[in-house]
């Protein structure tokens, strides 16, 4: 089955789901120390909480977890791969994974999955600057969400 996935005004959600994200927050803010104590507060039992922690997001906790896939050719000389990964680093973008292809003809193909939630900047102006650094041929996204 295909997972879907909605916008749903709070008002018109169940009490159960509107507990489970009041139980999240205590959680992340830390004003309860255990999900014991926090359902308990919030009136939900802990069946419920385990029934739909895992499906329930605030918007703006999805809208910080923001992740783009780049596809860059580099040249294989010696420091190339550093700089690019010194220059996302220097935008406050945080490389989360990174495979590179053997060196083929001088180049090797690089994929990048960078959390941009922090970004300093465009994802866009962060392409460009890959693409203006010393020994990158090509750069581009290849993914995004």
């Amino acid at each position: 089955m295909t997972e879907r996935y909605y916008v749903v005004r709070e008002d018109i959600l169940p009490e159960a789901i509107l507990k489970t994200i009041q139980v999240k927050e205590m959680l992340s803010r830390g004003e309860a120390a255990t999900v014991h104590e926090a359902v308990e507060r919030a009136g939900l039992s802990r069946s419920a909480f385990y029934k739909y922690k895992d499906g329930v997001y605030a918007l703006n906790e999805l809208e910080r977890e923001r992740i783009a896939t780049i596809s860059m050719d580099l040249e294989h000389r010696s420091g190339v791969l550093s700089n690019v990964l010194s220059m996302v680093a220097s935008l406050e973008g945080n490389v989360l994974t990174m495979n590179q292809t053997i060196p083929l003809q001088g180049f090797a193909n690089v994929v990048i999955s960078v959390d941009i939630s922090q970004l300093s900047g465009e994802l866009s102006s962060l392409v460009e600057m890959l693409r203006s650094q010393a020994g990158v041929r090509k750069a581009s996204v290849i993914g995004q969400g």
